[in-house]
C-alpha cells in the first residue's frame, strides 16, 4: 500500500480525566469511514507522546476507513504529570486500570489496539486481562521479558541523554516532564529488582488475533521477543520481522506497517 501524501483524517479533542489527572486525547476521524469497523487505539512507547506518532494515526485510520483514538498516557506529552514516579507496577496499572477507563470515557467498547514498545506490552497485557474486549492487537516492538539487548540499548540511550541534544528533543514533546519521563524509563528498566519482569505467562490468556511486528535491527530486543509472544498467546498470531528496520518500524517504513496491518485485519475479519 502507498500511503496518501496527506493525512486523510482529522483530530477531534476528547475530554478524558482520570483520578490522577487529565489525559490529552484525540479522536481520529477519517474523511471516509467504513461502517461497522472497530476503531484503532494507539498506545505510545516509553518516551513517546501523541506528537511523536507524527501523522501515522491519520494515515492508518484514513487508509483503513476506521476511526481511532490517540492519547498521551498520564505523565507524558500534554497530559498531567504523575503524582509520583510509576515504579515497577506501571504495566499493570496502565493495562488493568488506566486504559480501561480511557476507553470507557472515549466510548470505545471493542478496540483494535495498536501499540509500540511499552505501549505494545500494555496492549498485550490489556488483551490478557480483558480477553473478551479487544477485536485485535497490533504489537510493534513489544517487550515481554528483559534481554541483555534491552539493557544495552537503554544504557546507550542513557549515555546519549548526557552527551547529546536528547533532553531538548524530548522536552519539545513532554515539556517540563521530559526529565521525569526519561528517568522513570531508564532507571526502572535497569533496576536489578525489575530484571525478572516477564509477561509471557500472563499473555497466554489472549484470545484475539495478534500481529507481532519487530524490526530485525531493533536496538532493544532480539527476535526472541517475537517468538515468545507468538508462541504464548492462545489466539491466532502472525509474526513479521522486517529486515533493515530498527525500533521504530512504523516511522522507518510506514507504508509496509499500514499494508501489513490492513492485510492482517482483513484476513482475521477484525
Amino acid at each position: 500500500m502507498t500511503l496518501p501524501l496527506r493525512p486523510s483524517a482529522t483530530r477531534t479533542p476528547v475530554p478524558i480525566c482520570l483520578p490522577e489527572g487529565r489525559i490529552e486525547a484525540f479522536r481520529i476521524v477519517p474523511d471516509e469511514v467504513r461502517p461497522g469497523l472497530a476503531p484503532i487505539v494507539f498506545l505510545h512507547d516509553a518516551l513517546g507522546a501523541v506528537s511523536l506518532w507524527r501523522d501515522l494515526p491519520e494515515r492508518l485510520c484514513g487508509a483503513l476507513g476506521r476511526e481511532g483514538l490517540v492519547f498521551d498516557r498520564l505523565g507524558f506529552g500534554r497530559s498531567d504529570p504523575w503524582p509520583e514516579l510509576p515504579g515497577h507496577a506501571f504495566f499493570e496499572v496502565e493495562s488493568k486500570r488506566r486504559l480501561p477507563e480511557v476507553l470507557r470515557q472515549a466510548g470505545i467498547a471493542r478496540p483494535i489496539l495498536f501499540g509500540h514498545s511499552d505501549g505494545a506490552t500494555i496492549a498485550l497485557l490489556f488483551a490478557a486481562f480483558f480477553p473478551d474486549v479487544p477485536t485485535a492487537v497490533v504489537s510493534v516492538a513489544a517487550h515481554v521479558f528483559i534481554e541483555d539487548a534491552t539493557l544495552a540499548g537503554i544504557s546507550a540511550t542513557a549515555a546519549a541523554w548526557q552527551t547529546s541534544d536528547l533532553p531538548a528533543r524530548l522536552a519539545r514533546h513532554h515539556g517540563e516532564k521530559a526529565g521525569a519521563v526519561f528517568q522513570s524509563w531508564a532507571e526502572t528498566w535497569r533496576d536489578p529488582a525489575f530484571r525478572s519482569f516477564s509477561a509471557v505467562e500472563a499473555i497466554r490468556a489472549i484470545r484475539c488475533p495478534v500481529l507481532v511486528i519487530q524490526g530485525e535491527e531493533d536496538e532493544y530486543a532480539t527476535r526472541a521477543q517475537v517468538e515468545a509472544i507468538a508462541s504464548a498467546v492462545s489466539g491466532p498470531a502472525r509474526s513479521l520481522v522486517l529486515p533493515g528496520l530498527h525500533h521504530f518500524p512504523h516511522r522507518e517504513d510506514p507504508g509496509r506497517v499500514v499494508s501489513e496491518t490492513e492485510r492482517f485485519l482483513a484476513d482475521f475479519g477484525a
